[in-house]
């Protein structure tokens, strides 16, 4: 079980934040940024021939900047939609092949789905248009003309691929919500979405391997690198998809009742060894640290226990190796599914104490025995 809650590191160096979304640019970005001034800089000195070499090389760099703005502004169309329906927007990352927006919940119907990907496209498609019209007015042989038309063309290369049909494209987003919608199953959708951005990314291989051995004619080496690091990012990401089906298809199964651990209760100053002893005469599984009154107040930890000694046991307490509950470590026996998985995150923890709505204690539920139940997907 992932916890999204989790303090993560900086993914970048942080730009600002349009609209409240933190944007950063990663370091990888410099690696891209590199490899498009390298290899079109040929391409502005054919068609600006009076520039130096040095110029052409500065042109080149100003493309990729442009080019990763209209990356940024791509994402940014995703996020203003997931905010308008309530969706929390992390962060927006440029890295090596493009930007990533991180929205931390799934939209709940799948028209909302369907809009949060489009968005993305269509702004890509829209900055197109724009640049367009604006390449037919502007000279072409001058650096704003080449720029213009390098990037008319680039958005609408953006626009067009990320439509294709399959995840974790914005495509396979639209195609995931139409799933979702014709058979009412989320996960129905993500799979077949999944699949058709497998096929893709073998596509993407084989499709200019096999029109080079058709026609004999040499493969441009830039072109198949792309192609390699395109079919690359698309087949791990449908990989992931899959991977994440195959978890919320378990999530309903996870039940704290049937998840949860008889214990016993001692108090505190009870040797550790002798607790460890009454456990296992009762047939208990876990240990509750509970007050002179009966009440609990601390749950044993387990990889405490198990890092003690058996030698040093007898002279060390039970509440030595004890954590307080907090009131978020206390969850209601009958939580399952979502609600129990959210429960979890608030407040990340080896053990939790399970209690009855009356307030009885109904045992502990241990996050490494629900983490097993999504060993091997």
């Amino acid at each position: 079980m992932s916890n999204d809650r989790r303090q993560q590191r900086s993914p970048g160096l942080r730009m600002g934040r349009p609209f409240g979304i933190p944007v950063y640019v990663s370091p990888t970005w410099l690696i891209v940024a590199a490899f498009i001034t390298y290899t079109f800089q040929p391409a502005v000195l054919s068609f600006l021939p009076w520039l130096s070499s040095a110029s052409a090389y500065a042109v080149a760099f100003v493309f990729a900047v442009f080019l990763y703005l209209s990356v940024l502004l791509h994402e940014l169309a995703h996020c203003v939609v997931a905010l308008r329906y309530g969706l929390p927007v992390r962060r927006i990352t440029l890295y090596l092949l493009g930007g990533v927006s991180e929205i931390e919940r799934e939209p709940d119907r799948p028209g909302r789905e369907f809009l949060v990907a489009f968005a993305g496209p269509l702004l890509s498609l829209g900055l197109a248009a724009v640049g367009y019209v604006l390449y037919r007015v502007v000279p072409p042989d001058t650096i704003i003309g080449v720029l213009i038309q390098q990037l008319w063309l680039s958005n609408l290369i953006v626009g067009i691929f990320n439509l294709l049909p399959g995840l974790p494209l914005d495509g396979g987003r639209m195609l995931r919500a139409g799933v979702w919608k014709a058979t009412r199953n989320p996960g129905a959708g993500t799979v077949a979405a999944a699949w058709v951005g497998r096929v893709l990314a073998v596509a993407l291989v084989v499709v200019p391997v096999a029109l080079t051995m058709i026609t004999g004619q040499g493969q441009d080496l830039t072109f198949l690198l792309w192609s390699v690091l395109l079919a690359s990012f698309i087949w791990m990401g449908a990989s992931q998809a899959l991977r994440s089906a195959r978890v919320r298809a378990r999530i309903p199964q996870v039940q704290a009742r049937a998840l949860g651990r008889p214990a016993i209760a001692v108090t505190a100053d009870v040797p550790l060894a002798e607790a460890l002893r009454r456990a296992r005469e009762a047939g208990a599984r876990a240990i509750v640290v509970a007050d002179h009154e009966g009440r609990p107040v601390a749950i044993v930890n387990e990889a405490a226990v198990g890092a003690t000694p058996e030698h040093r046991r007898p002279w060390i307490s039970t509440g030595a190796v004890a954590r307080s509950l907090e009131p978020s470590l206390v969850l209601a026996a009958d939580l399952e599914g979502e609600s129990l998985i959210d429960a979890m995150r608030e407040t990340p923890a080896a053990e939790y104490l399970l209690v009855e709505r009356g307030g009885e204690v109904y045992g502990v539920l241990v996050t490494a025995d629900v983490n097993r139940m999504f060993t091997g997907v």
